[in-house]
């Protein structure tokens, strides 16, 4: 039997909030579905230090983006949102 692709997990960039320039961080996200992945808090995550667009545990559409010369999938949008 071979494993359910959509319980996957994969690295995906968040965006950070109030950095004063435009940073992401890399995260783990477990894929629930095409396009969509629930993000994952990392243990050194520290809310008080970094605020993540998208919070973790949060259900997001990915997007394909070109970051530092390399596409890289990104938390977009809410997955509930088109």
């Amino acid at each position: 039997m071979s494993a359910d692709p959509a319980s996957s997990t994969r690295l995906v960039y968040v965006r950070l909030l109030n950095e004063g320039t435009v940073v992401y961080r890399p995260a783990e996200a477990v894929v629930v579905g095409e396009g969509r992945a629930r993000l994952v808090a990392p243990q050194d995550y520290d809310p008080e230090d970094e605020e993540w667009e998208f919070k973790p545990g949060s259900i997001v559409r990915l997007e394909v983006r070109l970051l530092e010369g390399e596409e890289v999938s990104v938390a977009a949008s809410p997955a509930n949102q088109a």
